[in-house]
């Protein structure tokens, strides 16, 4: 299951994302792990510092290409020079996959910066998976989508979250990022179950696997990536890992970021749940 056509046919571990803080602690003491996220936009430039630590990095380690601003959701058509130049960094990075989030955040060329949530509508995922696939064909690798966190809700939606995230992966047929702090997140802050969620997801499209901290506020919940993961979101994760097998996972620290030694342990404790399904799966082929 976790090596599947969405992820390249690959088996990655845990991860952790670059992070410029972290940049002279990892080229000089050349920690061991098993794979690096890098935000695709930082380094979708013509040369500088940005490329050349890029490549060290690329030297020593797997890297994978996450993307902030595809915005599939957005009716604008797809930028070409944007193409180009992530097609010429997957080029270089040689990423078995390539994400971006289920959200829209431009309107007629005006970018937003900003991941917003999406009207579940059946004409929004048509329109959705149709850009999915346009990227995908031009950049030549797969291509998985990330549900994200959200803290509003439209009116005219059909269908639940998790529907609709089915809905566009089906229709574009391609991989899932599944982010099981973002499913806790918006499951606070529109009351719905996170377990029905992770549940109703198809698990032969899961590539990848998101987990992160967030923030605790009087009225709702916010992704702020500035935290350790809490339990919730582990238990998710545990439930998550179940379903898909050892997958892909990756561990976001954004703000208020520690030591690389701090944030690399965070990660690793993703290996316990790992572990225990892999050994799972062990015994049941010795069982056959």
């Amino acid at each position: 299951m976790p090596a599947n056509r969405f992820n390249g046919f690959t088996n990655y571990g845990v991860g952790i994302g670059l992070r410029v803080p972290h940049y002279s602690h990892i080229l000089e003491k050349k920690p061991v792990v098993d794979w690096f996220e890098i935000i695709s936009e930082n380094y979708m430039v013509d040369g500088g510092r940005p490329l050349a630590v890029l490549d060290s990095i690329l030297d020593q380690y797997k890297v994978v290409q996450h993307g902030v601003s595809m915005y599939f959701g957005s009716a604008d058509k797809l930028s070409r020079d944007h193409l180009k130049r992530l097609k010429a960094l997957v080029r270089r990075t040689k990423t078995p996959w390539l994400s971006d989030h289920l959200c829209w955040g431009s309107v007629d060329g005006r970018y937003t910066h900003d991941l917003l949530p999406m009207p579940y509508t059946f004409e929004a995922a048509k329109i959705t998976a149709e850009k999915i696939r346009q990227v995908r064909d031009f950049v030549e690798v797969p291509v998985v989508v990330e549900n994200v966190s959200s803290y509003a809700e439209f009116h005219v939606s059909e269908m639940t979250e998790w529907e609709f995230l089915n809905e566009v992966v089906e229709r574009a047929d391609c991989g899932i990022l599944l982010d099981v702090n973002n499913i806790y997140v918006s499951s606070q802050n529109h009351n719905f179950d996170p377990k029905v969620y992770v549940e109703s997801v198809p698990a032969d499209r899961v590539a990848q696997i998101h987990i992160a901290g967030h923030s605790k506020f009087e009225k709702y919940i916010l992704d702020t990536h500035d935290h350790p993961v809490l339990d919730p979101v582990w238990k998710l994760y545990a439930r998550a890992i179940e379903r898909c097998g050892p997958t892909a996972t990756l561990l976001e620290w954004d703000d208020n970021i520690p030591s690389f030694d701090e944030v690399h342990a965070e990660a690793l404790k993703a290996n316990r749940y790992l572990q225990a399904v892999a050994a799972k799966e062990k015994e049941a082929e010795c069982v056959r």
